[in-house]
C-alpha cells in the first residue's frame, strides 16, 4: 500500500502544480510536455519527455535488460549447477546468518545477494540487476507471504539501494568531458557518502528488525570491509584520472571475466552440461525482464509527470526562499535537484548533474556537490518498482521509508563533505 500512496500522491501533486502553471500563471503548453514532450524537442524548455515518450523508454529498458539478463542469469544457473553458489554462501555465511537471520545457511539466496553486492561495489550495473532479480526471485522462496515482503527482501533492498561502489568512474568521466581541473577530486567524497548511507541503510533496518549489529560477526566483516575500503583508496588517490579509470575497468571487468571463467571450469569439472544449463538460466532472465514492464512503465510515468509539471522548480524555489529567511549559505541549493531526482531517475539524476556542471562550471560549489550527491546513492524508486515487481511483491512495508531515509542520510553526508574539501 506504500508504493500505492506514493505513486498516487506523485500524480496527483503533478498534475495539481501544472494546473495551477497553465490557469494562473499562463503557461498554456504545460499539458502539451506533460503527455506529449519529447526531451530533445528545441521548444522543450524542461528537455524532459512527457507520458508517451516515457512509456516507449520503459520498454526499450526492459528490451535491453532482456540480454544483458539471460547472460547472467544463464551463468548464474551454471554456477547453481556446479555448487559454486552454496560454495560462495558458505564463505559468507558467518555475516549473513547475523543480518538476515530468516535466511537458513547456505541457502542459494546468500550467493545471490553477495554477487549482486559485489557487482555494484565494482560500478557492473548490467550485472548487479540480474543478481539482485535473482537474489529476490529465492528471498521469495523463503517468505511465507508471496504478496508481502520478508524482512530478508527488506533488507536486501535497502543495503542495494545504498548503492555502494568503489570508484564513480562515469562521473569522473563526465567531468573530464566537461574540462574540470581535477576530474578525480570527488572521488574520496563520493566514497564516503555511499559507504555512510549504506551503513546507515544497515542500522535503519536492523533497527526495524531488532537484530543486533553489535553482534561480533556483523562487526568484523564491517571492520575489514572499511579497512579494504581504506587501503584502496590510499592507492588509487596516487593515481592519475586516466590511471583511475584504466585500473577500474582492469579491476571490473576483469573480475568479471575471472567469474566466467571459474564458472565454466568448475562445471566443467563437475561434468556439468554447461550449455543446457546456460539455456535455462537464460530463459529465465528472459521472463523476469518481461515481467517488470508494467511496473517499470507505471513508476516512470509518475516520475515523468512531477519532473514536466516543474514540481521540482517549486521545491527548489522554494528551498532557496527558506535558506534566505534563515540567513543559512545557500550555495548547496543549486546542487540539490540532482539528489531530488536521483531517488527517481538515474539517467535523470545524470542528466541534472551535467546541467548543473554546465550551468555553474565543474569546478564551482554546485557543480562538486552534484557530482558527490550523483555518487551517494541509487535510484531508490526504480529499484522498489523492478525488485518488488519482479516478484509480484505488492505489500512493500516500510521498505520506502527506510531507503529513503538512508538517502537521505546520503544527502546530508555528500552536502557536509561538499563543504568540508571544497569550502
Amino acid at each position: 500500500m506504500a508504493l500505492s500512496r506514493i505513486w498516487s500522491a506523485f500524480i496527483l501533486v503533478a498534475i495539481f502544480v501544472a494546473c495551477i502553471k497553465c490557469f494562473f500563471l499562463g503557461q498554456s503548453e504545460i499539458f502539451n510536455w506533460m503527455i506529449v514532450g519529447k526531451a530533445d524537442d528545441p521548444g522543450n524548455p524542461l528537455h524532459v519527455d512527457g507520458v508517451i515518450e516515457t512509456c516507449w523508454t520503459a520498454v526499450n529498458i526492459c528490451l535491453k535488460l532482456i540480454g544483458i539478463m539471460a547472460l547472467f542469469m544463464g551463468f548464474m544457473s551454471i554456477a547453481e549447477r556446479a555448487g559454486g553458489i552454496r560454495v560462495l554462501s558458505r564463505i559468507i555465511g558467518p555475516f549473513f546468518s547475523k543480518l538476515f537471520p530468516d535466511v537458513p545457511k547456505g541457502h542459494p539466496a546468500t550467493g545471490h545477494m553477495v554477487m549482486n553486492f559485489s557487482a555494484n561495489l565494482l560500478g557492473l550495473d548490467n550485472a548487479a540487476t540480474p543478481f539482485g532479480l535473482k537474489a529476490m526471485e529465492s528471498l521469495q522462496e523463503l517468505n511465507p507471504n508471496k504478496d508481502r515482503a520478508s524482512n530478508a527482501q527488506i533488507m536486501f533492498l535497502c543495503l542495494h539501494a545504498s548503492g555502494l561502489t568503489l570508484i564513480p568512474v562515469s562521473i569522473i568521466a563526465i567531468r573530464a568531458s566537461l574540462n574540470a581541473a581535477n576530474p578525480t577530486e570527488i572521488f574520496i567524497p563520493c566514497m564516503i557518502a555511499t559507504f555512510v548511507a549504506t551503513i546507515a541503510a544497515m542500522l535503519i533496518v536492523s533497527f526495524k528488525q531488532k537484530i543486533n549489529v553489535l553482534a561480533p560477526a556483523i562487526l568484523l566483516w564491517v571492520l575489514g570491509l572499511s579497512s579494504i575500503i581504506a587501503l584502496l583508496v590510499l592507492y588509487l588517490t596516487s593515481l592519475s584520472t586516466e590511471g583511475l579509470q584504466s585500473f577500474s575497468g582492469i579491476l571490473s571487468n576483469g573480475l568479471l571475466l575471472f567469474i566466467f571463467f571459474i564458472i565454466v571450469l568448475g562445471a566443467v569439472y563437475k561434468k556439468i552440461d554447461v550449455f543446457d544449463a546456460f539455456v535455462d538460466g537464460a530463459k529465465g532472465g528472459f521472463d523476469t525482464a518481461i515481467r517488470i514492464i508494467p511496473y517499470l512503465v507505471g513508476m516512470l510515468i509518475a516520475i515523468s509527470l512531477l519532473r514536466t509539471s516543474g514540481t521540482f522548480d517549486v521545491i527548489i524555489d522554494g528551498m532557496k526562499q527558506a535558506c534566505l529567511f534563515f540567513h543559512v549559505d545557500s550555495r548547496f541549493i543549486d546542487g540539490i535537484p540532482t539528489a531530488l531526482i536521483r531517488p527517481l531517475s538515474g539517467g535523470g539524476a545524470r542528466g541534472m548533474m551535467i546541467d548543473t556542471m554546465t550551468t555553474h562550471g565543474p569546478d564551482s560549489f554546485a557543480g562538486r556537490l552534484s557530482s558527490i550527491l550523483q555518487g551517494s546513492s541509487d535510484t531508490t524508486f526504480y529499484v522498489i518498482a523492478v525488485y518488488f515487481g519482479a516478484v509480484n511483491v505488492k505489500d512493500t512495508r516500510y521498505a520506502i521509508g527506510a531507503m529513503l531515509l538512508a538517502d537521505l542520510v546520503g544527502v546530508i553526508t555528500a552536502i557536509s563533505l561538499a563543504y568540508l574539501f571544497f569550502g
